[in-house]
Order: structure tokens, then C-alpha cells, then sequence
């Protein structure tokens, strides 16, 4: 690689890290041990992935697993030896956010990109998923989660912030590279979105609306004095609680409408 070539990879990388790092605190769903729905924060990583390459990807995945640790230093607190404290560091923040780092795996083909990306997407989702789930049911066990059952409760509730955690990265990085040239030194715009693709994308808001209601729904379940799971909490639930989710299924439907009027326009 040449020098300006390193240089452009090595700014590029540092301002997605920091602009991921400051996505990261907007927070559409925080959940009440652990996890939240953010703004499209792995998304720029997995841009870096995708544009330069493994080597840049896990460098600045590096980078971003690093700032997210040091703002979670206070769960260490709750490690209960040495070795569940390394595993809290590797389980929750380094390995699970290094695999965002492979998002650039499946790059061949410019006329596939939104494809390959996505999957990228996916796949760096998917093993941060897994990185959770085994630390919920195992550093967690007994603390945040049910020791009993824990492997199926640590599967469901980090799957209530992962699922739309994943949607808005897959959906966010399949319409990057819709529109971007992602692969080219230079980013330019690549066309507009297609007829083919419009439905598709109209769809994913009401379709992500409905997730992240879930994941509220699943938040009302959770008993703060025992910490385990309570389905009869939703009853006991008031109007205030109930608020959050009614608006984000109204957006979403709006935001899903407004698309499917918009953008088959755009595509003619």
C-alpha cells in the first residue's frame, strides 16, 4: 500500500472509530443489565472493513473495543474472581466488538457490493451476539442472570437489543454500499436506489419499529429485585411505560409509508 494510500486508510479509520464511539451513546432502547439499540454505531466500522480491507477492519474495531471498554470499567465490580474479570474484558468488549473487524471478508465483486457488505454486517453481528450470550451465561450467571436456565435467558435477552442492533447495521450497510463506492479510492455516489429494492427498504422501519417495541416490552419483564424474568410485570405496567412502544410503532409505520411513496419516485 502507498504512503498516501496508508495515510487516507489511517484517517478514514480514525474518524469512523470516533464517529462510531459517539453513535454509541445514542441510544434508541438501554436495557436494564446490560445492552442497547443504538444509532447505527457498528456501522462504521463495518464501512472500514469493507473498504480497506481485514487488516484496517480489525485495527479499527481494535481501536473501538477499546474506548467502549474503558467506559464500561465499573462492571468489572461485579466479576466475582481474577479470570471472570479478563473474561467480562475479552467476552464483552474486545472480542465482541474485534469481529466487527471482518465485515470486509466477503469483498469480490463491485456489482454485488450492497450484498457483500450486508453479509459482512451480518457476520461480525452475529459472533458479537455469540461473544454475549456466553458471558451472560456464564461470568453473568448468578449475577445479572438466572443461574438456573441461563444459557436460554442469556440467548433471550441479549437477543432483545442484538436482533435490532443487527437489523439497523444490515440495513444501514446494504444501503451504503447501495449508493456509495465504497471500494474506490475515492467515495462517490453509485446510483439510486432501484425499483427492485425500494419495497424492501420501505418495509425495514415498521419492521424495526416492531423489534425494538419488543425489546421495551421485554425491559417491563425484568424484576429489578431478583433480577429474573417476569412475564406477569407487563400487566402491572402503566401508561408511561406503554408510551415508548406505541410511538415507536406509529414512527415506524409512518417512516415505512412515507418510503414506499418516496422512494419508487426516486427509482423511475
Amino acid at each position: 500500500m502507498k504512503t498516501s494510500s496508508k495515510t487516507l486508510a489511517l484517517t478514514e479509520s480514525a474518524v469512523m472509530v470516533a464517529l462510531a464511539f459517539v453513535l454509541s451513546f445514542l441510544k434508541v432502547v438501554d436495557m436494564p443489565y446490560g445492552g442497547s439499540v443504538t444509532a447505527f454505531s457498528m456501522l462504521p466500522i463495518v464501512i472500514i472493513a469493507y473498504r480497506h480491507r481485514l487488516g484496517w477492519g480489525l485495527a479499527s474495531a481494535l481501536a473501538y473495543s477499546l474506548l467502549q471498554m474503558l467506559m464500561g470499567l465499573n462492571n468489572l465490580s461485579y466479576a466475582t474472581s481474577a479470570a471472570a474479570a479478563v473474561a467480562i474484558i475479552l467476552l464483552d468488549y474486545i472480542v465482541a466488538f474485534l469481529v466487527l473487524g471482518l465485515a470486509g471478508v466477503f469483498r469480490k465483486n463491485p456489482a454485488k457490493q450492497p450484498s457483500e457488505i450486508a453479509l459482512g454486517a451480518l457476520l461480525g453481528c452475529i459472533l458479537r451476539y455469540a461473544c454475549h450470550v456466553i458471558s451472560g451465561c456464564t461470568v453473568w450467571a448468578g449475577v445479572s442472570i438466572p443461574t438456573s436456565d441461563g444459557l436460554i435467558y442469556s440467548l433471550g435477552y441479549n437477543a432483545t437489543y442484538m436482533i435490532p442492533e443487527t437489523l439497523l447495521t444490515v440495513v444501514g450497510a446494504y444501503y451504503a454500499g447501495q449508493v456509495l463506492t465504497l471500494g474506490e479510492p475515492r467515495v462517490t455516489r453509485r446510483q439510486a436506489v432501484s425499483g427492485s429494492d425500494s419495497t424492501a427498504i420501505a418495509s425495514m422501519p415498521a419492521a424495526l419499529a416492531v423489534v425494538i417495541a419488543s425489546a421495551f416490552v421485554f425491559g417491563m419483564m425484568q424484576n429489578p429485585d431478583s433480577g429474573s424474568f417476569d412475564i406477569t410485570l407487563v400487566a402491572q405496567a402503566g401508561l408511561m411505560d406503554w408510551l415508548p412502544v406505541l410511538l415507536v410503532l406509529v414512527l415506524g409505520a409512518a417512516v415505512s409509508v412515507a418510503l414506499a411513496v418516496v422512494l419508487p419516485k426516486k427509482a423511475k
